[in-house]
């Protein structure tokens, strides 16, 4: 029987770096990158140099190129080895590609085949890598039009003297970069899949190590990169560096018009072929199941394709958090083969090296159970299908029914009195109406984005001593469409939070044992459907997810489909006040440090307000305090 040969050597890591101002780039700056990403794939790893001189009427320059491989193999392990490298191709115009890629290509046989009816001529019959060489010379900037996948790669051809960067449409894989001009062009160019590993490369240019206020006010904003541009630690000092932008088409984020058309039977037939395109590997295989509708779903079509299919939920110790119970009761439904983890739990160690691992400051706290379910997960499994992006795609968030009355009201909502936030927990509805009035009164800044603010615009201005710079890039609202601020909302989802929180999250988590994740809600073919029907469909019966409701309730139990929504989060506000795992002594330990902020100046006055409120249960401040928790490990790491 032949073998298998699908084969994509995912949950890898990458580094590139370009130099064009004559000097040499050190064997010491690629064992920089190479020390940040050797735990993202421990099976094999590689490296490539090369250089060209450009003559030009302003004189010749020497371009030089590094390219850095960490691999863990999942499919074929014997095959595939990178940097690949294809000296020529059909033609002599076709010199000399080289790529290192981290991911998976979902649809490369057929590319392959469209790609040999061009004359390509492939060394391998099965790596999807290879598939990006050729893919380059056929299609150069076209490239990522043709590819479904996972994915961030960079490709250097040396004819052009061009190092190409892309990322995925969403962003499910990371690739970190830093470019600094001179004299009208690049004098250096550094891309990793580690963000820490980028700034570990010295500056040519002294003011590219520098810690910038706009950067702290977004982080406190958000507690994430704001559009891609994180901060790090180096020995240079704070490095700003951006993340490539997910490539999803704009059109496609704007949302579709009111009144365009929705069949939900090809919305299900493409679920269900996004699955299928994401369970074959020559390594275990399973999936996260929470119980609710999203993981459910999922699990009920791969086990269409994988009829032992492996299903798995974790335990969390509050009753609150708890969804265990219901992936069981989903899993005895479907007949999969169900593990419960009990997860091993130690809060303040795994931060520590989960923001390490990062390279960055990261204010969701969820990054914890992420990290505890993919250890345990790895234990079983080398794969793992999850329902992320599902929220996104169909309108899941709770916060999507309040953008509109928001964007209505909120000269009326900004009267509600803060004074309805204290000593009230975070998920009753007497704090969700405080928060509805805090949100408002930030709404003439932040828009609808003022949903999502971790610290308010008045909490910022204490924290900085001055009014916070604006928002960048805030979210317009298309006043001619009933669906505004609920579209709008979603696009700066799609193109931020899922990007720069929720996917960032699930790739450090996994990354931190080499498991791989999948999202077959992030298939190419299905956004596009999902994102060209209307708002109002995905609100079927004005319920949050109504069409994907509506869908499973041909494959769940009601009680699984019509449950609330409990979400994948942890009560780190009782965390910290009972020093669950050593948490609250690693949070006074730090907010009482001599600059437990390093380079990012805050008022130790109103931390110390905060941190008061807190233990003593006027407020609640668990998120607000995690976020400036892990700014300070991660400004510790880079003063060690």
């Amino acid at each position: 029987m032949a073998a298998k040969v699908w084969h994509p050597w995912a949950v890898c890591g990458i580094g590139a770096i370009l130099r064009s101002d004559g000097g040499a780039i050190p064997d010491s700056w690629l064992d920089a990158i190479d020390a940040r990403i050797a735990h993202r794939g421990p099976d094999g790893h590689g490296r490539f140099r090369d250089r060209v001189e450009i003559n030009s009427p302003g004189g010749s320059r020497r371009i030089e190129v590094a390219l850095v491989h960490r691999r863990l193999s999942i499919l074929d392990h014997d095959g595939g080895a990178q940097p690949m490298v294809s000296r020529r191709g059909r033609t002599k115009a076709e010199g000399l590609v080289a790529v290192v890629f981290n991911g998976c290509i979902y649809n490369h046989r057929e590319l392959r085949a469209e790609l040999e009816s061009h004359g390509h001529h492939f060394t391998s019959d099965h790596s999807d890598t290879e598939v990006l060489l050729h893919g380059h010379r056929q299609w150069r900037e076209r490239l990522q039009d043709h590819l479904e996948g996972m994915y961030a790669y960079a490709v250097w051809d040396r004819l052009a003297a061009s190092l190409t960067l892309a990322r995925d449409w969403f962003g499910e894989k990371p690739l970190y970069h830093r470019l600094e001009h001179a004299d009208g062009g690049v004098r250096l160019l550094v891309a990793a899949s580690d963000a820490a590993a980028v700034a570990a490369i010295p500056p040519v240019t002294p003011a590219c190590a520098t810690a910038r206020r706009e950067w702290t006010a977004q982080y406190l904003r958000f507690g994430r990169a704001s559009h891609g541009r994180t901060i790090t630690a180096a020995t240079t000092g704070a490095v700003l560096v951006d993340n490539i932008e997910p490539s999803i088409p704009a059109d496609l984020v704007a949302g579709a018009p009111p009144d365009a058309s929705v069949d939900a039977d090809e919305i299900e037939r493409l679920l269900d072929q996004a699955v299928a395109r994401r369970v074959e590997a020559d390594v275990p295989l399973g999936c996260f199941l929470s119980g609710g509708v999203d993981s459910s779903l999922i699990a009920c079509f791969a086990l269409r394709h994988l009829p032992e299919l492996h299903t798995f939920s974790v335990r969390m110790p509050d009753p609150r958090y708890d969804e265990s119970a219901h992936a069981r009761h989903i899993a005895e439904h479907l007949g999969t083969s169900h593990r419960t983890l009990e997860v091993a739990m130690n809060p303040a160690e795994d931060l520590v090296r989960l923001i390490d691992q990062l390279g960055q400051p990261f204010g969701d706290s969820s990054l914890l159970p992420t990290a505890w379910v993919s250890r345990a997960a790895r234990e079983h499994v080398t794969v793992v299908l999850s329902g992320d992006g599902g929220d996104e795609l169909f309108v899941g968030y709770e916060r999507y029914l309040a953008a509109a009355p928001l964007a209505r009201y909120h000269g009326i909502l900004k009267r509600i009195p803060a004074a309805l936030l204290r000593r009230t927990h975070p998920r009753g509805r007497v704090h969700k109406l405080g928060r509805l009035g805090v949100m408002a009164r930030d709404f003439p800044d932040l828009g609808v984005l003022a949903t999502e603010a971790i610290f308010c615009s008045a909490q910022i201005a204490e924290l900085l001593g001055e009014a916070p710079p604006p928002l960048l890039l805030p979210p317009v609202l298309d006043t001619s469409r009933p669906d505004a601020a609920l579209a709008a909302l979603r696009g700066a989802d799609l193109t931020g939070y899922l990007p720069d929180d929720l996917l960032c999250k699930v790739d450090t988590a996994s990354m931190a044992v080499a498991l791989e994740v999948r999202c077959p809600f992030l298939d190419r073919d299905l956004a596009r459907a999902v994102l060209a029907a209307p708002v109002g469909a995905l609100l079927a019966g004005g319920r949050r997810k109504g069409l994907l409701r509506a869908i499973a309730r041909k494959h769940l139990p009601a009680a699984a489909v019509d449950r609330p929504k409990m979400g994948f989060a942890v009560p780190i506000g009782q965390w910290f006040r009972a020093d669950f795992g050593g948490l609250r002594t690693m949070l006074l330990d730090h907010m009482h440090s001599v600059e437990p902020f390093g380079p990012v100046q805050l008022r130790r006055a109103v931390v110390r307000r905060l941190l008061d409120e807190h233990m003593a249960g006027v407020q609640d401040h668990g998120q607000r305090l995690f976020a400036l928790l892990t700014l300070s490990i991660w400004a510790g790491s880079g003063r060690s």
